[in-house]
């Protein structure tokens, strides 16, 4: 027996000094590809090189810290992931380093929202006016990278390829029928006609209204997207029209013959040209930089150090109460943020970059007091990205100015409250009941176990009706529009950009660089260097606070794919609390 526990000791100690092993060599694997990212190593740029630009990864709107994020465990390197900030940046530098001589677009898919793209393509086209080149090259094109594409001087398609255009597409996904299954029933409070929030939840199609607005902001975008084309490849927008009506892109030689590209060519036959663009010798290899490895890159500023700033305050995602991240709009995290800024003699202007669908109506107004009270003190310009709507509209009214691109999609000024009555659900599909003692007549308001009493429907109604009120005078003041117009151009409906602009919600379209410009004009300053807000953690730090959240998201990602977004929807609306100021549902136009 003495034998016997001494072996099961020894092999349970062998087996445990194993694990112990195992888990010090992930961690030493994990922690290299950290340090890798993370890196502050000058990467070396030669002469003559071609800046190589595969945007075939999430754009963020800046790059994250969180080394996690960019590391693919199956092969345990780096994916190269990068922010909208650095994209853009990297052009600019790109544009002065007289070792760059252009820059090879290499597209097929940029998983980004519309307005990101546009950010992207004028980026390339101011980068243009250097006098270098910007080839574009692809097996084949999405409607998003083709629009990004026609910035360049000549676009490039494989024989064999094509691109995808055929004009937009906005789908709703709608959950009545699933709840209905489950006799799960929700119990709606809002406010607006277009506040269509939670019609994926008690219809099956869109209502009257919200296909309405739908057809309107979908049509604002491709109309400017059209016009985009247009201009870049001398085509009229009534033929760029007929093209998609009529699908006559179905092949290479389509694309060639409608001239929405320059020229059919094989990977070898494209390097050829770009060599010979370089002016290179027979054989003599092409030098590229990655634009990942090119935001590391040296290139010498003549401007000297200067102590005033602008401050550039991201408020990205849903708006939610207490701290938020990279991906989350915090009400704790953006109002200290733009606390920070105010507070700082040296900051003379703030720009608020806004890429939010809503979120909290609570945690907006904490947000927008922050801002009213920094308005008061300094300039405080938004730039808002591919959606700043609902509570991302509601934390931008007080600015002094609102920018936006032309296909920004903007607006929702609405609130509504969900409150899911699951009583049949436990009862007959899981045999659960309920029971409760409570102090006062509403100690149980918002219990899912049961429906709403009228006297608990009237309360919460009272409060979105509140706060919708509270929205619109917020709204008419910052931007200065009777509280009856907003009331009018609210009811919860989505804008486009350049709709919004003729309506007063937007003042002028752009992008963060033209943002800044104005932030430094009203501020009366010519020298200034651009700080980041909320300041980013140290990689390590980030990656171990993270660790669980992103371990989930990548193994449910790999598991259900492009369902996964289905899931966050869901799982978004089951989540909230409170009265939200909130966009009907996540956008995703192909």
């Amino acid at each position: 027996m003495r034998q016997f526990f001494k072996f099961m000791f020894a092999s349970m100690l062998g087996s445990f000094l194993t694990f112990l092993l195992l888990l010090l060599v992930i961690f030493l694997m994990i922690a290299g590809v950290v340090s890798s990212v993370s890196s502050d190593k000058l990467v070396p740029v030669s002469d003559n090189s071609v800046l190589y630009a595969r945007l075939d990864n999430p754009i963020s709107e800046r790059t994250s810290n969180n080394p996690f994020e960019n590391i693919n465990f199956a092969s345990m390197t780096s994916k190269g992931n990068i922010g909208l900030n650095d994209i853009l940046d990297d052009f600019k530098k790109a544009k002065k380093d007289k070792r760059i001589k252009g820059i090879y677009l290499d597209l097929t898919t940029i998983p980004a929202g519309i307005a990101t793209l546009e950010e992207i393509r004028n980026g390339l086209i101011d980068f243009k006016t250097s006098g270098k080149f910007v080839y574009a090259y692809s097996e084949g094109y999405s409607q998003g990278s083709y629009y990004v594409a026609t910035a360049a001087d000549k676009i490039f398609l494989n024989p064999q390829g094509t691109i995808d255009f055929k004009g937009l597409n906005a789908e709703v996904m709608f959950l009545k029928g699933t709840l209905e299954k489950l006799e799960i029933e929700p119990q709606i409070i809002r406010h607006g006609k277009f506040k269509s929030a939670v019609e994926p939840l008690i219809l099956d199609k869109m209502s009257d209204e919200n296909r309405k607005q739908v057809q309107s902001y979908v049509g604002a975008i491709w109309n400017s997207i059209l016009s985009g084309i247009s201009k870049s490849r001398n085509i009229e927008v009534k033929e760029l029209q007929n093209i998609a009506d009529s699908l006559l892109i179905q092949n290479g030689e389509d694309a060639l013959k409608y001239h929405l590209v320059d020229q059919l060519a094989y990977q070898d036959q494209f390097n050829s040209e770009l060599s010979e663009k370089l002016s290179l010798k027979s054989k003599q290899e092409i030098k590229t930089v990655n634009i990942a490895k090119y935001t590391k890159a040296y290139v010498k500023d003549d401007k000297k150090y200067v102590s005033e700033k602008i401050a550039v305050i991201y408020a990205t995602g849903e708006i939610v109460d207490g701290k938020g991240n990279d991906k989350k709009i915090g009400s704790e995290t953006t109002s200290a943020a733009i606390r920070k800024a105010r507070l700082d003699e040296k900051v003379k202007a703030i720009v608020l970059r806004v890429n939010s669908p809503g979120g909290s109506a609570l945690a907006s107004d904490v947000i927008w007091r922050e801002v009213y009270l920094t308005k008061n003190t300094k300039p405080v310009i938004v730039s808002m990205g591919d959606v700043a709507a609902s509570g991302g509209y509601y934390i931008s009214c007080a600015a002094d100015s609102i920018v936006a691109e032309p296909n920004t999609i903007t607006g929702s000024i609405g609130v509504f409250g969900l409150l899911l009555n699951a009583k049949k659900f436990f009862n007959d599909k899981l045999g659960i009941t309920f029971d409760n003692v409570k102090t006062g007549n509403y100690a149980d308001l918002g219990s899912i176990d049961r429906p709403l009493t009228a006297s608990e429907r009237a309360i919460v109604q009272k409060s979105v009706e509140k706060v919708y009120d509270t929205f619109i005078t917020r709204v008419s003041e910052g931007r200065h529009i009777p509280k009856a117009m907003v009331d009018s151009l609210g009811q919860g409906r989505v804008w486009s950009g350049i709709d919004a602009k003729e309506r007063g919600l937007v003042d002028i379209l752009g992008g963060i660089d033209t943002a800044i410009v104005i932030a430094a004009k009203m501020a009366k300053i010519d020298k200034y260097r651009i700080v980041y807000l909320p300041e980013q953690k140290e990689p390590l730090a980030e990656f171990l606070d993270n660790l669980s959240d992103d371990a989930e998201t990548s193994f449910l990602k790999n598991k259900v794919g492009e369902t996964y977004k289905y899931y966050t929807e869901l799982q978004s609306l089951l989540k909230m609390k409170g009265i939200q100021a909130r966009m009907e549902y996540d956008i995703d136009i192909n």
